[in-house]
């Protein structure tokens, strides 16, 4: 059993909790860097429809959306190490930090595939074969028309992905990496008081998702300031459009995760 609650202590690791948030965003930033090339490598030969690297991806996507991030972090961390031996590479030395980050930008990876690919299947093929007929090449026509409108379509996915990514890097403390969850875990030993430590983290973690939230709100219009539309749905309150933007998307996302 705890001590009695104190909210006094709320504050107390609150601060003690901020230097740790620069290790969780590392997580983050890094795991969605490197899982964007990766989602994007995977995205390619499903789009065009090339056959072998087409069901690598698949097979890909299928075993990385399909099993806990929890399993993949030991998979990596405690089985990447002996499949390196038998090739005669030793990996023991090598910081948790790195296999953590692997993990999960393999994890991340798979997610981005589904929506870049649904990003670009979205956009008008008529818009296309439209720049096509004044002249462009197909460069061109993809970095003017199709990825700026791409672009918007995904932020709402891809704003869901980055905050469930920072929700999931609270899972890396289970390999002993000392980040928000992680040393919320050992704030309170001495204390007792385990309650105002996790109000404190669950705080942090509100308050970082916020403001991406709003970051990706901001940017999302942005980017689509051109879209037409002045029917009654295009009238909505911005921040209802948001929401239903990001509410489809999950659901966009998951039936593309159930697609063969």
């Amino acid at each position: 059993m705890g001590m009695p609650f104190d909210i006094s202590y709320v504050f107390d690791y609150f601060v003690k909790l901020l230097p740790y948030i620069r290790i969780t965003l590392t997580i983050v930033g890094c795991s969605l860097l490197i899982g964007l090339g990766i989602g994007l490598l995977v995205a390619l030969p499903r789009m065009y429809r090339i056959p072998v690297l087409q069901r690598f991806s698949q097979v890909y996507v299928s075993f990385f959306r399909g099993t806990p991030i929890l399993i993949q972090l030991f998979l990596f961390y405690y089985g990447m190490p002996e499949m390196l031996k038998l090739i005669h590479i030793d990996v023991t030395k090598v910081p948790a930090l790195y296999f953590v980050i692997f993990a999960y930008a393999l994890h991340t990876g798979a997610f981005l595939s589904e929506a870049i690919r649904g990003a670009v299947g979205a956009v008008d093929r008529g818009q296309v074969e439209a720049a096509y007929a004044v002249g462009m090449t197909g460069y061109q026509a993809f970095g003017r028309i199709v990825l700026p409108q791409a672009l918007g379509i995904a932020i709402p996915v891809f704003a869901n992905l980055v905050i469930a990514v920072l929700k999931d890097t609270s899972l890396a403390f289970s390999l002993g990496i000392m980040e928000l969850t992680g040393k919320s875990q050992t704030l309170p030993t001495m204390s007792q008081h385990f309650v105002e430590a996790y109000l404190s983290l669950a705080l942090i973690y509100f308050l970082i998702s916020f403001a991406l939230e709003k970051a990706f709100f901001v940017l999302e219009r942005r980017l689509l300031r051109y879209e037409g539309g002045h029917d009654k749905a295009s009238r909505a309150p911005s921040g209802r459009k948001w929401l239903n933007r990001r509410f489809s998307a999950g659901l966009e996302l998951r039936k593309e995760g159930a697609r063969p």
